[in-house]
């Protein structure tokens, strides 16, 4: 735990003062209680019992100060909360080799049913967006509460030519980050692109960057769903690094098998595998995780291990409101006590 205002730290100073003048007092009205009455009355009137509780009202009340000492020099401490706000990112291979039955009853159906039932058990205050992604990437939905507008999204899927990987990765941290500067055109397109993409907010001029550790933007994460083979677009780990330099994890999944599948698609005719290695690269380059899919059941329980992964993170907050809150607790019981002992406060 610190303190925001640690200076304020010094009032504490003032709690050995009060008991030093309660003890003062104490021996004060001790020596008026043997002036006027005998010493034999006065250990009558007091048994062992009675001494004690005289002194529990004061002691909790000293308590009470302490806390709202503590409170007024804004205690912060690193604790489990779930957050106010949360973007995800589903980014979804829609390529042909998504059309290999390898998993039932194919991986592209199989991937939206999954994708599907993980969007229906996040909380509400987590925004979702989609983004799909073949031999180029675009936004199909930009991130929203709207679990009717995602589904929807997620359901006019049409497969295309090409797995440009880097690009959906890229596209997706643009999203997220909509204010970065990420000149996504360029890095798709090269610098000949010819006009900003939908989804470039305006063109943000290219910002002065600094790269953050990997992991630590816990506000947003991106959800990769593909077979892994790349045939165009961007390098997929120079798209890892970005978002591993900008603190976003990207959490990947493999649908598909190892063997894969040859399929064939508008005349042509190749090969459909799960590329591993390159998605357990990116999910550690940028400390998310890998997950292996190699049913639809298995897509359905990777999901719901994504979702018990990133609703909550572990962030510095202030609790000066927990302090306040015990201080009150103690001084109301301090004074109930008094009343109901001594028919007085203190």
């Amino acid at each position: 735990m610190k303190f925001l205002w640690p200076e304020l730290l010094w009032l504490l100073l003032t709690l050995p003062v009060l008991v030093a003048l309660y003890v003062l007092i104490l021996r004060r009205k001790r020596k008026a209680a043997v002036r006027y009455a005998s010493l034999t009355m006065v250990k009558e009137a007091m048994d062992a019992g009675q001494r004690f509780r005289r002194h529990v009202p004061p002691l909790l009340f000293l308590f009470a100060l302490a806390a709202m000492l503590v409170a007024i020099a804004r205690p912060a401490a690193v604790v489990t909360l779930p957050l106010q706000e949360q973007t995800v990112i589903l980014a979804m291979d829609v390529s042909g080799s998504m059309r290999a039955k390898d998993v039932e009853p194919n991986r592209l159906v199989a991937a939206q049913e999954a994708a599907k039932a993980f969007v229906a058990v996040q909380p509400r205050n987590v925004r979702i967006g989609v983004v799909s992604f073949a031999g180029t990437a675009a936004v199909v939905q930009p991130p929203t509460r709207s679990r009717e507008d995602i589904v929807a999204a997620i359901d006019r899927f049409q497969l295309q030519r090409g797995t440009a990987i880097g690009s959906g990765i890229i596209v997706s941290l643009a999203t997220i980050l909509p204010d970065a500067g990420i000149d996504v055109s360029e890095m798709i397109y090269g610098r000949n692109a010819p006009r900003p993409l939908p989804f470039e907010s305006g063109k943000a001029a290219k910002k002065a960057f600094t790269p953050v550790p990997p992991g630590s933007y816990a506000s947003a994460a991106i959800i990769l769903l593909t077979d892994g083979q790349r045939t165009t677009g961007p390098d997929s780990l120079e798209a890892a690094k970005m978002a591993a330099d900008r603190g976003v994890r990207v959490f990947t999944v493999g649908v598909g098998t190892v063997k894969g599948e040859v399929i064939g698609f508008e005349g042509w005719s190749f090969h459909a595998r799960l590329d591993e290695e390159t998605l357990k690269a990116i999910a550690h380059k940028t400390l998310g995780e890998y997950y292996y899919a190699g049913t639809a059941a298995d897509l359905k329980k990777i999901y719901e291990q994504l979702s018990a992964k990133i609703v909550f993170e572990r962030k510095e907050t202030e609790i000066t409101a927990l302090f306040s809150a015990a201080a009150g607790l103690l001084a109301l019981l301090s004074a109930l006590l008094s009343l109901l002992w001594f028919n007085r406060v203190f």
